[in-house]
């Protein structure tokens, strides 16, 4: 099925910021700061559909962990998609964000180019402001994170999952939390990063 959707992203991990894992200054991102990393990813459909079902206005939230020390670093991942998107629409999110239906998610989503764990599709009431250098979201009570400001450094960071094509700012999280199956923690001072994103396939 053709999909394609455009939007906001925001997330945060437990690394410090600048995350060592994405590209900073234009050089490859490396290991984690702590060898295990901790996040919580976000994006705000503004537009988009699969086939023809029409995904604008609603949001999707990724809880994760993965170790640098395990052979392939695969992810153990929940896939939280908005309760207010009908049983079309929920399959189709689980779809994209799964990697099921390729395109270009494949250059994006570790999870999906990687072997990992897959903790399912969870509806939940999902509520989610993007805006620049102080964005929140709250996925029930499975993931909250809240930006406190901007990172104060001077380098230029790009990630992966929105794309290292695209312009972002590393930030700086005052709250990241999740409790969901085995993904549980609580961080305060991490590192955070916004842009947009564009997938299509």
């Amino acid at each position: 099925m053709p999909y394609r959707i455009r939007g906001t992203y925001l997330e945060s991990c437990n690394c410090d910021a600048p995350c060592p894992c994405r590209r900073i200054a234009g050089r490859m991102g490396g290991r984690s700061t702590h060898g295990i990393c901790d996040g919580a990813l976000s994006w705000s459909i503004v537009e988009g559909s699969v086939d023809e079902v029409d995904l604008a206005g609603l949001a999707v939230v990724v809880a994760s962990r993965y170790s640098d020390d395990e052979e392939g670093s695969p992810w153990t991942f929940a896939l939280l998609v908005d309760e207010r998107a009908d049983a079309a629409q929920r399959e189709a999110l689980g779809h994209i964000y799964s990697g099921a239906l390729g395109g270009t998610v494949l250059d994006h989503f570790p999870w999906a180019w990687k072997a990992s764990n897959s903790l399912g599709v969870q509806p939940v009431r999902i509520e989610i402001d993007h805006s620049p250098g102080r964005g929140w979201f709250r996925a029930g009570e499975q993931a909250s994170l809240r930006i406190s400001a901007p990172y104060a450094g001077p380098e230029t960071v790009t990630c992966v999952i929105p794309g290292h094509e695209r312009e972002g700012r590393e930030l700086v999280a005052g709250e990241l939390r999740v409790g969901t199956g085995p993904l549980a923690f609580d961080y305060r001072g991490v590192c955070g990063y916004e842009s947009t994103f564009d997938y299509a396939g």
